[in-house]
């Protein structure tokens, strides 16, 4: 059973020019499909983007692609989930609060996956890894950023889910059950900040040409899935005013 309830996009819904002009908004993973194609859509709409990732080079190959969209200078701000402590989150947020003086969203984009595997052979180090990485670390920059973000007259948290009769299947493993942690803490935090002005948001994409896409499906022609760039777009709709009326629930894009 689902711990949120489900919603659809309005019809016919498409990202305007300035739909968040002035914002400021966290994606992490920005190195990554969804992450960096939600880093173009949202800098397209008119936010200033802060995207992490591991690698600075890769960071600095979607800097420039985000500059060549015109709109606010993104920042760069190199971050491993997987060892990041809660003094990074703490200047990450105060970076921001230094540079910005304000936060108005926080799309959670970066994953960790291996590959299937039965939990019999699962490595416990990737295991933790995936916890860590998709659970906790949400977690931790959240918290870090929730007195900017309740600070801001409307603001978003956006929790990337997967497919849940899916990934609740044999083989999935330390990811499977770290994305139904993430609904959970969705639903938690919702019921927490269900009236200020934060908003807490869950998006369920469809399947996506994505490098965690070709790690799970090797015989599958990953090619033959579309790109993340409608995902993005429905995440630029979480990020604005005009997703109120689905604070608390999950965005369901699937077909």
């Amino acid at each position: 059973m689902s711990a949120l309830p489900s919603v659809r996009l309005p019809e016919g819904w498409a990202p305007a020019p300035g739909a968040l002009a002035g914002r400021v908004v966290i994606v992490t993973g920005a190195t990554g499909g969804l992450g960096g194609e939600t880093a173009k859509a949202a800098t397209r709409a008119g936010a200033t983007v802060v995207i992490t990732g591991r690698k600075v080079r890769a960071l600095e190959k979607v800097y420039d692609e985000l500059v060549s969209l015109g709109g606010g200078e993104p920042v760069i701000h190199p971050l491993d989930l997987e060892s990041a402590t809660p003094a990074d989150y703490a200047a990450l947020a105060e970076g921001i609060e230094k540079e910005f003086g304000r936060l108005d969203g926080v799309v959670h984009a970066a994953a960790h996956f291996n590959e299937l595997t039965p939990i019999a052979m699962h490595k416990p180090d990737d295991w933790l890894r995936a916890m860590q990485v998709n659970v906790s670390a949400p977690f931790a920059l959240t918290q870090a950023c929730m007195p900017l973000l309740t600070r801001a007259d409307d603001s978003a948290v956006v929790f990337v889910l997967d497919d849940p009769d899916l990934v609740s299947r044999a083989h999935w493993g330390g990811y499977g059950v770290s994305k139904a942690a993430v609904e959970r803490m969705a639903a938690v935090l919702h019921a927490e900040n269900g009236r200020g002005p934060m908003r807490v948001h869950a998006f369920l994409p469809p399947p996506m040409r994505t490098a965690l896409r070709r790690a799970a499906y090797y015989g599958e022609n990953t090619l033959e899935k579309p790109l993340p760039t409608a995902s993005a777009d429905a995440i630029v709709y979480l990020l604005s005013g005009a997703a109120a009326d689905a604070r608390g629930a999950v965005l369901d894009t699937r077909n």
